[in-house]
């Protein structure tokens, strides 16, 4: 450890820091432009000089560059530093004057204006080199450097033309405090823009994920697409998270691995997905970026969003007139025929938050406003009081004007006419469906499927958790379309059947299941692709089929299909069904008598 004195402060500090960084660490404001914690010390701003006083002298030097030392005195504004400073910001706003952080610290220094005339007030770029930097120390692909001397110096790619080693990272945008850098993407481009996706490499896969665990999304980190582009040459691009994370919870070696475990229950809880509003083309999805679906603008108006929360337009302007189409691919038969229950409350809800963040005019289309829970249909009047225009009527199309307006027609039903309104934002209220993948997890486990393509439960009143095979039930949107409180419900009712037949410590099963009489069984194989509880399988050892009378539901498809007969539903055998026939059949003795005397 070393002792230094910063502005008459003796601070403790560890050999091999700089001055600026012993500064920060203690809270001392040192302003910089061209420093960042994860690149070296370039010092080309100079914004950071500070007075150091060794040995009897004293003299003006860059603090990010200059070792810290024991017996160190240094001044952070004393009135050569503050003049040096001065003179340094006079320098950068004559260059870059309609820079807004250039502003900010050229007015704490008592500069209003330029004191120098200026060719070229459009310029951003103050030469601090954190572009440069960036891309050959952190991205590693070593496509922007200075070119050309003095006043005609300039940061760039070779030549100033456009390259193929630029990988599209934005990094250097990110880095940059001027805003002079820009990532410019073509139509064709692999890496498309998207505004309302997520905001970085590194986000939290769900808004309120439980648990609040981030992701690396390996098609947007730098260190990924470098491995991918140099097939593995470049191993430490960037890995800037795992420089910073003190909780060393990031590594970058770790693979996927497949974990096979033996469960009692197993909870089906897939959610569902939204549907894609771009199959109905009179909505003009995809068209302007100012038609959104509801998904999309729960993230624009979430505080951990790309706008901090706010409703802005693409441009950034807040909207002035905005149109909410509810049924978009619902009770549609085109799309789909079955209502998918919470669109009209969360309609409702971002109606309500648009006229509350932006004071804007807001036209709901709907067919129906179906507020079924509890206190929904009090939100629903609450809405209709904050000035919300409701048209009652589907509506049926969305045009992109030239001017970058929006236009939705409709038609309202009340009034018996159609109707249109010009608007700045369109969110269309879009389905729910079933997962794309939700034909492999019925296959797995034995599921049936209803038309809507949602998980069936064994009965939609007396058994709505569980399904037709034994231990395993459905939770949430799996088996249907469900709000929020519905789903939470529908959830704690899975978990408490599964914790039920676990703590049963033992199975019940029908004794109404097939079983296999192996010495008629002719190994052809025909029952088990047929079975839909997979519960038969063939002993190769034994040449014969058998049946898992553990899964078995006695559907008797197995026993129709045995070309020679081998198996047969226990209990439902032809010698059982013939006698219970009989059986009905047969007169009691007491009458059996009274007829033969009647007949004698």
């Amino acid at each position: 450890m070393i002792t230094i004195n910063i502005n008459g402060q003796e601070i403790q500090a560890e050999e091999g820091q700089t001055v600026l960084e012993v500064a920060r660490a203690n809270g001392i404001e040192i302003p910089t432009l061209c420093y960042h914690p994860l690149l070296s010390p370039y010092g080309a701003c100079r914004l950071c000089t500070v007075e150091i006083a060794q040995r009897g002298r004293s003299s003006l030097e860059a603090s990010c560059t200059y070792p810290a030392a024991d017996g160190l005195v240094v001044q952070t504004r004393s009135p050569a530093v503050l003049e040096a400073r001065k003179l340094i910001l006079g320098l950068l706003f004559s260059r870059c004057p309609s820079v807004p952080i250039v502003q900010d610290l050229a007015r704490e220094h008592g500069i209003t204006e330029p004191p120098f005339p200026t060719d070229t007030p459009d310029e951003n770029c103050i030469l601090c080199g954190k572009c440069v930097r960036t891309c050959h120390e952190l991205v590693k692909a070593c496509v922007l450097n200075f070119s050309e001397r003095g006043i005609e110096r300039r940061v760039g790619p070779p030549f100033l033309e456009k390259t193929r080693l630029c990988i599209g990272c934005g990094a250097c945008t990110i880095m940059c405090p001027t805003a002079a850098v820009e990532i410019v993407l073509e139509k064709e481009a692999i890496y498309k823009e998207k505004p309302l996706g997520p905001t970085s490499a590194i986000w939290v896969p769900s808004l309120q994920a439980m648990p609040l665990v981030p992701v690396i999304d390996t098609d947007s980190c730098i260190r990924f697409r470098q491995n991918d582009r140099s097939e593995g040459e470049i191993t430490d691009a960037c890995e800037a998270c795992q420089m910073v994370c003190e909780a060393n919870a990031i590594n970058f070696d770790q693979q996927d691995e497949i974990l096979e475990l033996d469960v009692g229950t197993v909870i089906v809880a897939t959610g569902f997905e939204m549907w894609d509003p771009a199959q109905l083309a009179q909505y003009s999805y995809g068209e302007s970026p100012n038609i959104i679906t509801g998904l999309e603008f729960e993230r624009l108006s979430n505080s951990g969003g790309p706008t901090g929360g706010e409703i802005l337009l693409a441009d950034g302007r807040k909207p002035e007139r905005v149109a909410i189409i509810h049924c978009v691919g619902s009770r549609d038969h085109s799309a789909h025929e079955y209502c998918s229950r919470f669109c009209c409350m969360y309609s409702l809800k971002q109606a309500h938050l648009v006229r509350d963040k932006t004071g804007a005019e807001v036209y709901e289309f709907y067919m129906d406003m179906r507020t079924f829970g509890k206190g929904y249909e009090e939100f629903y009047e609450r809405v209709q009081e904050e000035g919300v225009t409701f048209v009652r009527g589907r509506g049926a199309e969305v045009e992109v004007l030239n001017d970058g307006k929006l236009r939705v027609k409709g038609e309202d039903a009340d009034l018996g006419k159609l109707v249109q309104a010009d608007v700045d934002m369109v969110v269309l209220s879009t389905a729910i469906e079933a997962p794309h993948d939700a034909d492999r997890i019925a296959s797995l486990f034995g599921l049936s499927r209803t038309a809507d393509g949602f998980f069936a439960e064994a009965h939609p009143k007396l058994r709505p958790v569980e399904t037709n095979t034994d231990g395993v039930f459905l939770a949430g949107n799996a088996q249907g379309p469900k709000d929020v409180p519905d789903t939470v419900g529908h959830a704690g009712a899975a978990a408490s059947m599964a914790l039920a037949l676990l703590d049963k410590g033992e199975v019940t099963i029908s004794p109404q299941v097939a079983v296999v009489d192996e010495k008629l069984c002719s190994a052809c194989k025909t029952c088990i692709p047929l079975c839909p509880y997979t519960a038969i399988s063939f002993i190769e050892e034994d040449n014969v089929a058998r049946v898992n009378e553990a899964l078995c539901k006695g559907c008797g498809t197995c026993v129709a299909a045995c070309p020679a007969g081998a198996i047969a539903g226990r209990h439902f055998t032809t010698e059982q069904i013939m006698a219970q026939i009989e059986g009905l059949l047969r007169m009691p003795v007491e009458q059996l008598v009274e007829v033969e005397g009647v007949r004698s």
